[in-house]
């Protein structure tokens, strides 16, 4: 008898024994891997920081684990891969200004600060944009001087292609109204030849007089805003441009902290070719939560200014076309010395004709330069370009960092300034897929957050209501894979991130609804309730101890 009792528990052993370890098993929810076939499965498996397994809730058997999550039917994405962002710290002096509402609390933000600060100290700021203001028009720099007329103010359009400063600040700067307009930028005056305080393109005629902060100083916000991102569950992003020098900063910051922060590829501006032989930084280099991502410059303007570079005048515009950043000559070389040395091209192009200006200049490098798998791209690409230009990029392999947001925050920036196709079909995404041009995309902080982005690529609709060319809407599955996979494939890693198949570093994001079945016009309410890294959580909207 008590040798039949064991026989009979046997298979139970054997069963428990043949149980594999897992850290981490969500279960009870729909996970979407992003994969090819846009897999959703309800159980997720996690080991040493990779995604072990994904299937249904079979897999409970499978693994033995400590660590379980019902995830009550939440959704969960691959966590969201921005690819174009902009990090920095901010200074005693600065002022953030992306939620101003008007220009009387703008008025009382500069006031405050200039009682925080003595006179003759500068004030700086990010972040607005007069479509959010009650007024409706931009400030300008007499309701800068009645809130401060002792401190030199300077503050940055949302977008940061246009600035707005006070009198002091311009006549610190050597700026009147007999100034020329400086190459690749414009001094905005008024009817009657007056300045009125915008600059666009060139704010750093002034901006150069603000003193430089300290690392110290900048150091705690520029963690913050790292951090910040993990709770619009952004697990990987694309820094867009960062000095050779800065580069030290971001090493330093993800040696000390990189377990808690978001993955990164920080693109580098170009500093001449002896300055980046130097370096002796390149494409690549790096791991899993830091690395050098491509060269960046900005090949013209953006529409903030607007500066954009474009084949046909501007609407309403007899001549002005906007401008490119360089001459033929420079912008050439810097193609050609970058491409020849190895490094990827990821440069800002928005205008018709700075894109096609830039693809041609890319293409002639790939032609005298062969190389496979370079995956150059365009950041923006705001104002489709001419067929040809497709045809090239897709021949050539050139691809876009597009940012489908723009098409709601700057809508009305586009009516004023663009007509016909170039306002239908601004910040393309369905025709260069139908050229078969490879697509990711990111927000560019106008604003920060994929669900603004995820909703725009859906509905094509701008902020005061209007849809632009419906035909360049694509569904929720493309949108999310253009957030995730996509963006992954843009810095060589779509072999260890991007989706959450077995093998796939663990990054994934618990969402407050299911985003494939929600109202479009419900997507922007969406709420991250937890992100993960590595299977572990590094941000909790319950505000949960970590």
């Amino acid at each position: 008898m008590r040798r039949n009792f064991f026989l009979a528990l046997l298979p139970l052993f054997i069963g428990c024994s043949s149980r594999q370890n897992a850290d981490l098993v969500l279960f009870n929810g729909k996970i979407i891997t992003a994969d090819e076939l846009f897999s959703i499965h309800s159980t997720l498996a996690v080991k040493d920081g990779k995604v072990l397994a994904v299937g249904d809730k079979s897999l409970l058997r499978r693994f033995r684990t400590e660590r379980k999550i019902d995830l009550s039917g939440k959704t969960v994405v691959p966590g969201f891969n921005d690819t174009h962002q902009h990090v920095r710290g901010r200074p005693r002096r600065h002022l953030e200004l992306g939620d101003l509402a008007s220009l009387r609390d703008l008025h009382s933000r500069v006031q405050a600060k200039a009682a925080e600060l003595a006179a003759g100290e500068w004030i700086t700021g990010y972040g607005w944009a007069e479509d959010d203001l009650a007024e409706k028009r931009r400030p300008l720099r007499w309701d800068l001087d009645k809130a401060t007329p002792k401190n030199p103010v300077i503050l940055s359009r949302a977008g940061a292609h246009s600035a707005v400063a006070n009198s002091l600040a311009l006549k610190m700067a050597g700026i009147d109204r007999n100034t020329p307009d400086p190459d690749g930028g414009v001094i905005e005056r008024d009817e009657s030849g007056e300045l009125n305080g915008i600059i666009r393109e060139r704010q750093d005629l002034v901006y150069r007089l603000v003193p430089e902060a300290t690392w110290e100083e900048l150091k705690p916000s520029f963690i913050e805003n790292l951090e910040q991102f993990l709770s619009l569950g952004i697990t990987s992003f694309i820094q867009a441009g960062a000095t050779i020098e800065q580069w030290a900063q971001w090493k330093e910051i993800y040696t000390e902290q990189g377990h808690r922060l978001p993955r990164a590829a920080v693109q580098i501006r170009w500093a001449g070719k002896e300055k980046m032989v130097a370096s002796g930084l390149m494409t690549g280099q790096g791991d899993e939560r830091l690395r050098v991502g491509a060269i960046k410059i900005l090949a013209d303007g953006g529409f903030t200014g607007p500066a954009a570079y474009t084949i046909e005048p501007y609407k309403g515009r007899k001549t002005y076309r906007g401008k490119m950043n360089y001459s033929d000559e420079v912008l050439e070389r810097i193609i050609f010395d970058a491409h020849e040395m190895g490094w990827q091209l990821g440069f800002h192009a928005i205008g018709d004709a700075a894109i096609k200006k830039t693809v041609e200049m890319f293409v002639d490098a790939l032609e005298r330069w062969s190389r496979d798998n370079h995956r150059h791209y365009l950041n923006h690409f705001t104002v489709s370009p001419p067929e040809e230009t497709y045809q090239l990029m897709a021949k050539h392999g050139i691809h876009i960092a597009q940012q489908p947001n723009f098409t709601w925050t700057l809508d009305s920036r586009y009516m004023e300034n663009l007509d016909g196709d170039r306002l239908e079909l601004n910040n393309p995404i369905r025709t260069p897929m139908h050229f078969d041009i490879f697509v990711a995309l990111g927000s560019d902080i106008l604003p920060t957050g994929p669900f603004q982005g995820l909703h725009s690529a859906v509905t094509r609709m701008g902020k005061t209501g209007r849809i632009f060319g419906p035909g360049e809407a694509l569904s929720m599955e493309e949108a999310i894979i253009g957030y995730t996979r996509n963006g992954a494939f843009l810095t060589f890693e779509e072999s260890i991130k991007g989706t959450l198949e077995p093998g796939m570093l663990a990054d994934f994001v618990v969402l407050s609804q299911d985003i494939l079945s929600v109202p479009a016009e419900d997507i922007r309410q969406t709420i991250v309730e937890q992100t993960f890294v590595s299977g572990t959580v590094v941000y909790d909207a319950s505000g949960s101890e970590l």
